[in-house]
C-alpha cells in the first residue's frame, strides 16, 4: 500500500506542478504534447496501477513510461509508440509500439517485453487524453519464461505543453 500512495502522490505532484495546461494544437502537430496521470495494466494475472507520462517527440513519435503496482508486485516499463490520425475522428489516434520493462516482487524479478496496439483519444476543448491498448507480455525470470497474452491497458491523463 505505501508504493501504491508514493505513486499516485507522484502523479499528483506532476500535474499540480505542471504550470501550462494548453488544449490547443502543438507545434508537433499532435493534440498535445505531454500528458500525465493514471496507467492500469489489467487482464489475465494481477491488476497493476500507477503513474503515467507520455511526451511527443514529433506528430508521430512518441516516448511513454509507466511505473505499476499490485499485489507486492511494481512493474517499470518504458515504451516507443508511433501514433497515426484516424480521418474524420477528430481527437482519436491509433498506435503501435512497444518495450522493455522490468517485474519486481519480492520473490522474483524479471525483464519484459511488450509489443503493443492501441487507441488513444483527446477530449476536445479538455485537458483529458484516454486511451486504451492491447499488450501482451513476454516476461524472463530467473531460469523461465512466461507469455501473457490477454494484458490490456488504460490510460486516464492530463495533457499539456
Amino acid at each position: 500500500m505505501k508504493k501504491r500512495s508514493v505513486g499516485l502522490l507522484f502523479a499528483f505532484l506532476m500535474v499540480a506542478g505542471a504550470s501550462h495546461v494548453n488544449a490547443q494544437k502543438s507545434s508537433t502537430g499532435s493534440s498535445y504534447n505531454n500528458a500525465i496521470g493514471l496507467g492500469i495494466d489489467f487482464g489475465d494475472g494481477i491488476t497493476l496501477v500507477g503513474p503515467s507520462f507520455k511526451h511527443f517527440f514529433t506528430e508521430n513519435t512518441v516516448g511513454s513510461a509507466e511505473v505499476l503496482f499490485g499485489d507486492d508486485l511494481v512493474g517499470i516499463f518504458a515504451y516507443y509508440q508511433y501514433h497515426k490520425d484516424i480521418d474524420g475522428a477528430d481527437g482519436l489516434k491509433w498506435f503501435a509500439g512497444g518495450g522493455p520493462g522490468f517485474l519486481i516482487s519480492d520473490d522474483n524479478s524479471a525483464f519484459a517485453l511488450r509489443p503493443m496496439a492501441g487507441l488513444d483519444y483527446k477530449i476536445g476543448g479538455a485537458p483529458i487524453s484516454l486511451s486504451f491498448d492491447w499488450r501482451p507480455l513476454l516476461g524472463f525470470y530467473s531460469g523461465d519464461t512466461d507469455f501473457e497474452p490477454a494484458r490490456f491497458g488504460l490510460g486516464f491523463r492530463f495533457t499539456f505543453d
